[in-house]
């Protein structure tokens, strides 16, 4: 077989295989059909780096286990569930906050679609920005007495990450119960060195999906993108910040990071702990303890009320997304929203076209400067679209933005890991508080008003204005904005 051949020969191949994957996408994996025609242009128009893609990116042969082996250990929660239905039966739910009355329906909706339960004894501390945050969680975790469980999407190994290993390492020294559960591909860089001071003290490490091979991994989805960490059942941390120097705003490239994240007294800590024992079971394969020390005794007061959702490919309902659905869609008066990824699919680009058109005022914010390309291309053609129907946009200014964050008429609001994109709507497993409480929503409302001031808007002239090779950056990006 000569060159010519071979080459004739080896596209043959790939046509029939790109043919075969197609046969599969439509008949087979039942896909989203706007994912699916994504998928078939890109299949055939790039054959062989699309076979390569969707190696990476596109096929579910790991979903259904992963399904399977989630399903099966969240089935624990029933019980808990439906215990809880009893009492928050929602003719006859009383809410610390009567501003709260309108949303009741919100609260069933998370019980029932995902497990969350419903507590009012919770104390908030906010952050936005990593410094406060991870000094905060370093005093914590100095004063643990019991554990100290974390579960991070990204841990770098920098001077925060040897910062944060160290302090779990002088803990588990002391006797201290210490897990920490990082995502594979999120730590792909990170060498098996980086842990092992930790593992010798007696700590404990796993890996969420790790990559067949180091420093390779061919599973791009099903990432858990979640941000927890509890000590002695006492605090909590929940938010968008992951483990790193650019956290810190040390980055050259991004400057300042903009970010929120929660500490967390109070009966919603259970929440975040049952949280990470089902992620660790799962990766760890390793069974659910309900000690008390996990799940200790509260005395009942007044404060925040919140529930913990959680989302992702393994669940039924996409709780968090359709939480955001429901937030947008029974706003009376403003929506504000912070994300770094904003690429919304159908439904919620609905509810904010039809809330703006209602009159509702409607503000996003996102980067001004991008961090994955093809994201921030397509982010602005759906940007486009909206300020056509009267949303307000502008882009950050003062560096980047990383916030995940969705305020509705000052009273209700939800902080988390879940950006305004179709991955943590589909892909990604995440975690968001929903908040129902006047007074925390307002201090983030006031933060929020206090990003508007470093941001640009971008307004529908000069959005017009933009060059005819930005508008076709912008469509390709689009196009692959369901697989993005």
């Amino acid at each position: 077989m000569d060159i010519t051949q071979g080459f004739v020969w080896f596209i043959e191949h790939i046509f029939l295989i790109n043919i075969l994957l197609a046969i599969l996408l439509v008949f087979f994996e039942r896909k989203n059909p706007t994912s699916t025609w994504a998928w078939l242009m890109i299949l055939f128009f790039i054959p062989v780096f699309g076979f390569i893609v969707y190696l990476m990116f596109g096929q579910d042969s790991r979903k259904k286990k992963v399904f399977d082996l989630k399903q099966e250990e969240e089935q624990q929660l029933t019980e808990m569930i439906r215990k809880q239905k009893e009492v928050l039966d929602k003719n006859n739910l009383v809410l610390n906050d009567p501003h709260m009355e309108s949303h009741q329906d919100l609260i069933t909706f998370h019980l029932k679609s995902s497990g969350a339960l419903y507590s009012q004894d919770n104390a908030v501390d906010l952050f936005y920005e990593g410094n406060a945050k991870f000094d905060a969680l370093l005093k914590d975790i100095e004063a643990a007495k019991t554990y100290i469980h974390i579960e991070y999407y990204i841990i770098r190994n920098d001077e925060l990450g040897q910062k944060l290993m160290a302090a779990l390492t002088e803990k588990a020294r002391e006797g201290i119960e210490v897990k920490l559960l990082y995502d594979g591909m999120g730590c792909i860089r990170v060498p098996p060195k980086f842990f092992r001071p930790l593992i010798q003290a007696g700590g404990r490490v796993t890996s969420f999906l790790p990559p067949f091979l180091p420093y390779v991994n061919l599973r791009l989805d099903y990432r858990n993108h979640r941000k927890i960490c509890v000590i002695d059942g006492k605090s909590g941390y929940i938010g968008g910040l992951n483990v790193g120097n650019e956290y810190l705003g040390l980055s050259r490239k991004f400057g300042f990071w903009r970010d929120t994240h929660l500490r967390i007294a109070g009966s919603a800590v259970d929440q975040l702990e049952l949280r990470f024992s089902l992620d660790w079971k799962f990766a760890a394969k390793e069974e659910i303890s309900f000690d008390e020390k996990y799940f200790p005794t509260r005395i009942s007061k007044r404060g925040t009320g919140m529930q913990i959702v959680s989302s992702g490919p393994d669940s039924k309902w996409s709780a968090i997304k359709k939480g955001y659905f429901k937030m947008i869609t029974e706003a009376n008066d403003r929506v504000y929203i912070q994300t770094p990824y904003f690429i919304p699919d159908d439904s919620i680009f609905e509810a904010l076209r039809v809330a703006a058109l209602s009159g509702i005022d409607v503000r996003v914010i996102i980067p001004n400067q991008p961090d994955h390309l093809f994201v921030y291309w397509a982010s602005l053609s759906y940007v486009g679209e909206l300020l056509k129907a009267g949303v307000k946009c502008y882009t950050y200014q003062k560096g980047f933005i990383h916030s995940k964050m969705i305020l509705v008429d000052g009273v209700l609001s939800t902080v988390g890991s879940a950006n305004l994109d179709i991955r943590s709507f589909k892909l990604n497993f995440e975690v968001n508080a929903f908040i129902y409480d006047q007074q925390i929503t307002q201090k983030l409302e006031e933060q929020y008003l206090k990003d508007l001031d470093v941001c640009k808007e971008i307004t529908l002239e000069e959005y017009h204005k933009y060059s005819k090779w930005i508008k076709m950056k912008e469509s390709v990006s689009r196009l692959l904005s369901p697989i993005l």
